[in-house]
C-alpha cells in the first residue's frame, strides 16, 4: 500500500554507543559500592553509639541509685540529729525541718513564716543569739546563708542545761571569792559598825546639848548608810544577774544618770558632759542593775578627779551593740593595777570595798556584754561598757 503523501516518516533512534553504556554502568557500580560502604559505616557507628549509650545509661542509673541512697542516709541523719535544723526560703518561710527542731520549738513548723514563729514562740534573752521558749527552755539559734538556695539554714541547739551549769558555776565562783576575803570584809563591816555604836552611845548621855545630839545622830546615820552600801554591793555581786528585764531607751538612761550625777560633779568643781549618739537605740536589761553599774563608773571617775578635771559619759551604737563610755581626765591608773582592776575586793582606796568594778563586770556579763578599761598615767582613764541591742522578736 502506498504511503500517504501528507504523513511524516517515523524517525529512527540513533544507535547506543556500547562504550557510553559501559561507562554509565561503571559509574552506577561505583556509586552503589560507595553507598553500601557508607551504610555499613553508619551501621557500625549506630552500633558503637548504642553500646556507649548503654554504658552511659548504666552509669547514670548507678549514680542515681548512689545519690538516692545518699539522700536516704542524709535524711536519716537529719532526723537523728539532736540539734534542730530549719531551712528557710528567700521569703523567710520554713521549707524543711527535722524532728528535733519541732521538738524544741514546737510543732507544726513546715510551711510557717519564721518571723511569725519567732515572735509567737520565742522571747529574747540578754545573751546574743539565745532565746527562751514558751516551755522555759533556753535555745541557741545560729544562721547560715545558703546562696545557691536563696535562703538560710538555722541551727537550733537546746542549751538549757549548759546555761544552768554556767550560771551555777558563776555563782560558785562568786561565793568562793567571798569566802577568800571573809575576814577582810568582816573588818570592813566592823569598823563603821563600831563607829556607829560609839556615836549612838553618846546619844544616851544626860545633859547632851541639842546641837551635839543632832551631830551624833547624823554621824550614826552616815555610818549606817555606809554599812547599807557595803551590804548592797555584796548582795549584788553574789547574786550576779539581777532579776527583772525591761526594754529601756538609752536616752532615758542617760538622762537619769545626768540628773543624779550633775549636782555631785558641780559640788566638786568637776566638769561633766553627756553625749547621746545612740540614735534612739534601746536595751533589754535590768534597769536598776545597769544604772548602778554606770553610776559606779561615774562615781569612781569623780573620786579620782580634782577640781577643773572633766568627766564625760557617752553612748553610741556599734554594729549590734550599744557602747557606753565613761572618760575622765584624772591621774590615770597604775599599769600594775590594770590587770587586777576588775577582780573582786581589789581596791586602792582605804574605805573601798573592791566590789564596785567587779559588780560592773558581773552586770555586763549578765547582760551578754563586756567591760574594758584603757588608762594612761597623767592623762586619765576610759571605761567602755558594751551591751547587745534590744532584740525585736
Amino acid at each position: 500500500m502506498p504511503s500517504h503523501p501528507l504523513l511524516p516518516m517515523a524517525e529512527t533512534p540513533p544507535p547506543i554507543d556500547p562504550r557510553e553504556l559501559k561507562q554509565a554502568f561503571s559509574l552506577f557500580s561505583r556509586a552503589s559500592e560507595q553507598l553500601a560502604g557508607a551504610y555499613a559505616e553508619l551501621q557500625q557507628k549506630v552500633a558503637s553509639l548504642t553500646a556507649e549509650l548503654a554504658v552511659a545509661n548504666g552509669a547514670l542509673k548507678r549514680q542515681y541509685e548512689e545519690k538516692e541512697a545518699l539522700s536516704e542516709r542524709l535524711a536519716g541523719l537529719l532526723d537523728a540529729l539532736p540539734a534542730g535544723v530549719v531551712v528557710l526560703d528567700g521569703a523567710g518561710s520554713i521549707v524543711q525541718v527535722n524532728p528535733a527542731a519541732e521538738r524544741i520549738l514546737g510543732a507544726p513548723l513546715l510551711g510557717e513564716s519564721w518571723p511569725a514563729v519567732r515572735a509567737a514562740r520565742l522571747a529574747a534573752t540578754p545573751a546574743p543569739d539565745e532565746w527562751e521558749t514558751r516551755a522555759g527552755r533556753r535555745v541557741s539559734i545560729s544562721t547560715q546563708a545558703l546562696p545557691a538556695f536563696g535562703g538560710d539554714l538555722l541551727l537550733v541547739h537546746d542549751v538549757t542545761q549548759a546555761h544552768a551549769l554556767r550560771s551555777e558555776l558563776n555563782r560558785h565562783q562568786r561565793l568562793s571569792a567571798m569566802g577568800e576575803v571573809a575576814a577582810r570584809l568582816a573588818h570592813q563591816l566592823r569598823t563603821p559598825l563600831a563607829t556607829a555604836l560609839l556615836y549612838a552611845s553618846h546619844l544616851n548621855r544626860t545633859g547632851l546639848a541639842e546641837a551635839d545630839r543632832l551631830r551624833f545622830a547624823g554621824k550614826v546615820l552616815e555610818r549606817l548608810r555606809h554599812l547599807e552600801h557595803l551590804i548592797q554591793d555584796m548582795l549584788l555581786f553574789v547574786r550576779g544577774e539581777a532579776a527583772g528585764r525591761e526594754t529601756l531607751a538609752v536616752s532615758t538612761l542617760l538622762a537619769d544618770l545626768a540628773q543624779m550625777m550633775e549636782p555631785q560633779m558641780q559640788a566638786h568643781g568637776v566638769g561633766f558632759s553627756v553625749v547621746d549618739a545612740a540614735a534612739g537605740a534601746a536595751l533589754t536589761c535590768s534597769r536598776d542593775a545597769l544604772a548602778s553599774a554606770l553610776m559606779s563608773l561615774l562615781e569612781n571617775a569623780l573620786q579620782v578627779c580634782r577640781a577643773g578635771d572633766q568627766v564625760r559619759l557617752a553612748a553610741r551604737v556599734d554594729a549590734d551593740a550599744v557602747v557606753f563610755v565613761v572618760e575622765d581626765s584624772g591621774p590615770g591608773i597604775e599599769p600594775a593595777h590594770l590587770e587586777r582592776i576588775f577582780e573582786p575586793f581589789f581596791t586602792t582606796r582605804a574605805e573601798g570595798t573592791g566590789l564596785g568594778l567587779a559588780i560592773v563586770r558581773s552586770v555586763a556579763e549578765a547582760h551578754g556584754g563586756s567591760v574594758a578599761v584603757d588608762s594612761r598615767l597623767g592623762q586619765g582613764s576610759t571605761f567602755t561598757l558594751r551591751l547587745p541591742l534590744a532584740t525585736i522578736a
